[in-house]
């Protein structure tokens, strides 16, 4: 389905809830298609199409909303959902916060071109070949026993928005993909890893045969782990998970959370809770983002921005309603699925990199662990505790040594970022980045 489709559709949607005596409207529509080849042992084991449409409308009847999606784009249905919609939201409870975007607010084209579309086009064999290539790369590795599997694959979506208030625009994107599982070691000693990359464009993929090769050498890695000491020690938080940390901070600074008092950071936006050299920046307009885009789900245009400066949190992530409920300013985040009301979610957000190489930043550690792989979602998102499940590497005297797994790391968000320190090794191939990360003082206990 094209966006000059679903354009149409979502335009014939606020037509009829005009029709139907709607105050005001707004209509999404999503598209997606998807590619993809797995094989396990060199042997293709599955190839899997998928294409999708939808369309969402949002209705108001004065204070009320209601909102419906549906993958039926017929004049029919549209019209019959356009009812629908209408006839639940005159129903509805009252919600003063709940409106459209000022029509002032509304982000105006012509919109800057994020060479998020990539005219590559790969066949079945294409990606079974890259599958395979991947899968071989990883079983080449000495050590790896046993395949769980390669995959490649190809997408492309797009994402369209109408308003009764004059907005109309879409975007559209690709997505490419590769990875390999494999499992090293026998019996009980075995251990698995993997290695995933994705990208908007194929050229910006690395080749399959690294990605298999690493997906090997991580599980080899982790054989025959010991069991870390106890007790409080620094954890240095590998790329790998290290952006783990900064989603936690996204999640705290989303406005619907701080309005319904849900978040860590409540009453915490004055203070410094970063040291000065911790900087976090956000660009949705970054070319071949992954997620790059120039309009949010209500209309607002999107801006590069600072999240962190200075040690300090720069503002709340907002959408029409919470930017109405706390009195704040539109920022540009409010994210729409194929219905319901709008959510907040940021786009290409990276903590930049610090001045001190990974050895440097652990030359002093006696002891302490280098995590790489976490486990659970043991976050409390009210109080900032955080303790989840880990394996790694030991750090004995500023050394990465032999893997260690069975253990817990342990400490609160707030007391976590105030002792940050960040490697140079930031990658922004990922929608969320950040370096090598040290946080004294955490808990480590074993299991």
């Amino acid at each position: 389905m094209q966006s000059s489709l679903l354009l149409d559709a979502a335009s014939a949607l606020i037509d009829h809830a005009r029709r139907c005596g709607a105050d005001a409207a707004d209509a999404t529509g999503h598209t997606s298609s998807a590619h993809g080849v797995s094989v396990r042992l060199g042997v293709l084991e599955d190839i899997d199409r998928s294409e999708s449409a939808q369309v969402g409308l949002r209705a108001f009847v004065g204070q009320r909303s209601a909102s419906v999606s549906t993958s039926d784009l017929s004049p029919a249905g549209l019209k019959e959902l356009a009812e629908r919609v209408v006839a639940m939201a005159r129903h509805a409870p009252e919600d003063p916060f709940a409106a459209l975007a000022p029509e002032a607010a509304l982000a105006r084209g012509p919109f800057p071109d994020l060479a998020i579309t990539d005219a590559s086009e790969l066949s079945a064999e294409e990606l079974r070949d890259r599958a395979r290539a991947a899968e071989d790369a990883a079983r080449a590795v000495s050590g790896v026993r046993n395949s769980e599997g390669g995959s490649a694959s190809v997408g492309r979506g797009g994402s369209v928005l109408v308003t009764s208030t004059g907005f109309a625009a879409a975007f559209e994107g690709t997505s490419h993909a590769l990875s390999a599982s494999v499992i090293a070691g026998e019996g009980d000693g075995m251990q698995r890893d993997y290695a995933a990359r994705s990208a908007r464009h194929l050229a910006d993929l690395p080749d399959p045969a690294e990605v298999g090769r690493l997906a090997g050498e991580r599980a080899v890695a982790r054989l025959a782990p010991a069991t870390p000491s106890s007790g409080a020690m620094p954890v240095v938080f590998d790329p790998r998970v290290s952006a783990s940390l900064v989603g936690h901070l996204l999640g705290a600074m989303a406005a619907p959370s701080i309005a319904r008092r849900a978040s860590f950071l409540v009453s915490r936006e004055k203070e410094t809770l970063f040291p000065d050299a911790i900087r976090i920046v956000e660009d949705p307009l970054r070319p071949r983002g992954l997620r790059s885009r120039p309009f949010d789900g209500e209309g607002i245009a999107c801006t590069p921005r600072a999240l962190v400066e200075s040690g300090r949190v720069t503002g709340w992530l907002t959408n029409v309603a919470s930017a109405a409920q706390l009195g704040l300013p539109l920022t540009g985040h409010a994210s729409r699925g194929g219905g319901g009301t709008p959510g907040v979610s940021p786009s290409n957000v990276d903590l930049l990199a610090g001045g001190e190489t990974v050895e440097e930043l652990i030359a002093d550690i006696a002891d302490g662990v280098l995590v790489d792989y976490l486990i659970g979602q043991g976050i409390n998102p009210v109080t900032g505790d955080y303790s989840r499940g880990a394996a790694g590497r030991r750090i004995v005297n500023g050394r990465i040594e032999g893997p260690v797994a069975g253990f817990t790391i342990a400490g609160n968000l707030i007391d976590m970022f105030a002792s940050m320190r960040a490697a140079n090794d930031l990658e922004t191939y990922r929608a969320i980045n950040a370096p090598t990360l040290r946080i004294d003082g955490m808990t480590v206990a074993a299991a």
